[in-house]
């Protein structure tokens, strides 16, 4: 219910500068067109309530009930109903009554879509029908220049209002969806990019290494013994545990750098234009600042990682296999101690041959 408020609220803000600026301008065509027939008073009073005092009743009525989306729509169905009065009143001039009855229904299209639009057309017909039944039925065919000139404003400036109130919806939907898309690709722990997120990266980072022939190393970092963090500490302690390396890794990898939460206590972190030596530097720093962590409830409690390199070379086929290398220099620096940073190189692949073996 709380949602369905804040998007009514939305709607009736949205709908209420348009509907200010119409009725007030909207008066001037309809004062117009009713000046020559010599309507009685009680509809110049109500042409002033509805340019004038309308519009904010209408904002305070959508804004103070239960489900202001509803009330809202209802005081569109009303702003109709006027536009159908006035139409009949003005005992359809050609050009105010056009003026009015099409910059209504452009704002019914523009707020409902086609269902508000086939709505607030029923609404104009019964104000049509009131009217007559009030004031009798009667028709004027001819426009007088200056009903013409009072009928500019209201082509001009409303179009241009609302106008700039559909513009400003759009930027907004489009802030939303980039905001949705950013959270789409981001982790919501850490705060770093999705398993899939870094894995399309990796994909087009493998393509501009083999089509340009440059450098790039990718790494893969584990927590040693994270299961035991969380069987002994718990889960919450984890948690920590994962957000801590990824403020490290925030703070400590270059602004190009790409970095991942793979899954579970495994990041990952794509360097460009980097040898496999620079990033074993980057990633000695990285271990070293980690190791250096220490939970204030939990003062023993030490953590540590593991990582593995693999730096891009034509022998790839495709980023798996790439993402596979660094997997076995992971491997390798878990079983030759862990706390250590290991790369996919022919010691580290007769490590685990040797692994295998045995």
């Amino acid at each position: 219910m709380d949602n369905q408020q804040g998007k009514g609220l939305s709607f009736a803000k949205r709908i209420y500068l348009p509907r200010v600026v119409g009725m007030g301008i909207g008066c001037l065509s309809v004062f117009a067109g009713l000046y020559p027939v010599q309507q009685p008073s009680w509809v110049w009073a109500l042409l002033l309530f509805n340019g004038f005092l309308w519009p904010h009743l209408a904002y305070l009525i959508s804004t103070r009930a239960a489900f202001p989306y509803q009330a809202e729509r209802r005081n569109l169905w009303c702003d109709s109903l006027f536009g159908g009065i006035w139409a009949a009143a003005m005992q359809f001039n050609p050009l105010p009554t056009v003026t009015i009855l099409a910059m209504m229904a452009m704002n019914n299209l523009a707020a409902g879509g086609l269902h508000l639009f086939i709505r607030g057309f029923f609404a104009q017909l019964g104000g049509v029908l009131l009217a007559w039944l009030l004031l009798g039925p009667a028709f004027t065919g001819h426009t007088t220049q200056w009903q013409i000139y009072a009928c500019l404003p209201m082509l001009i400036l409303y179009p241009m209002a609302l106008g700039m109130v559909c513009y400003q919806l759009a930027i907004k939907l489009f802030e939303h969806k980039h905001a949705l898309r950013a959270l789409s690709r981001t982790d919501s722990l850490t705060g770093l990019l999705n398993h899939g997120a870094w894995k399309d990266l990796l994909h087009l980072k493998f393509t501009k290494c083999q089509q340009q022939r440059c450098q790039g190393t990718i790494a893969l970092i584990d927590i040693d013994h994270f299961k035991r963090i969380n069987d002994s500490h718990g889960h919450i302690l984890g948690d920590t545990v994962l957000h801590q390396l990824s403020c490290d890794l925030k703070h400590n990898l270059r602004q190009g750098d790409l970095t991942g939460r793979y899954g579970g206590d495994e990041f990952c972190v794509i360097l460009p234009a980097t040898s496999l030596q620079q990033a074993r530097e980057v990633m000695e720093r990285l271990r070293e600042v980690f190791s250096h962590y220490r939970h204030p409830d939990i003062p023993q409690l030490r953590v540590s990682l593991s990582i593995g390199l693999a730096a891009w070379h034509p022998g790839l086929s495709d980023a798996a296999m790439w993402l596979i290398e660094a997997d076995k220099a992971l491997y390798a620096a878990k079983n030759s101690g862990r706390n250590k940073v290991a790369s996919a190189s022919q010691e580290s692949h007769a490590f685990l041959a040797a692994m295998n073996d045995s």
